[in-house]
């Protein structure tokens, strides 16, 4: 079977996961856990409104999930049907990045293409943050400056609370000839906002309002 979910739809699964595990640990109530396997069910199954039997019995054993054990067996066997993401080359890059000169592309080895729903990297030299990310059914390519800052604030793209720097990007204004910066608090750390991401409704608004 062809893979059909997504990351961050895995990782919705993986905190559903959680709050099951957490929930048999700390309650005992039979009617309590019942309510919680039965929301944990509604809210993943309404996730792939479209899906059919064969995927159902794939997601179904979520649902078993009492202890930490069970959570980590179910989610290694959904791990192979998780979508990568579309795939990106150096001419990939260079594409949505013409006028950015000498692009680092060697981070792109390391890249595990199942647990993002977003490609980012920063370039010191170029002084410059680059973010890609699918919208409106292909490749957008983002860059601005990225400055940390010493306090947590909410990410823009994940929606947690997490160690953020500032995104500041020039978009073009409202009249022709003119430019607007725009700047929003995004994670430090890409690879930890990717796995705090449970759907794709913020990112998509970052891309819309910086693109």
């Amino acid at each position: 079977m062809e893979p059909f979910i997504r990351s961050d739809q895995y990782h919705f699964i993986k905190s559903q996961a959680q709050i099951l595990t957490n929930g048999h640990a700390s309650v005992s109530d039979i009617d309590v856990l019942q309510a919680l396997k039965s929301l944990a069910k509604e809210k993943i199954f309404a996730l792939f409104p479209n899906m059919n039997e064969e995927q159902q019995q794939v997601l179904a054993p979520v649902l078993t999930i009492e202890e930490k054990a069970d959570a980590e067996a179910v989610l290694a066997q959904l791990k192979p049907y998780v979508m990568p993401f579309p795939q990106v080359t150096e001419q990939t890059l260079k594409k949505l990045f013409p006028k950015a000169k000498k692009l680092k592309t060697s981070f792109l080895k390391e890249v595990n293409w199942e647990e993002i729903s977003y490609l980012s990297w920063a370039d010191l030299g170029l002084g410059k943050k680059f973010i890609v990310a699918p919208y409106n059914n292909k490749l957008t390519g983002i860059h601005g400056t990225f400055n940390p800052v010493t306090k947590k604030s909410i990410c823009a793209l994940c929606h947690q609370y997490e160690a953020v720097g500032m995104f500041m990007t020039e978009v073009k204004g409202p009249q022709q000839g003119t430019f607007v910066k725009r700047g929003n608090y995004i994670c430090q750390d890409q690879h930890a906002c990717n796995e705090n991401m449970t759907k794709l409704d913020q990112l998509h608004d970052f891309i819309a309002r910086n693109k």
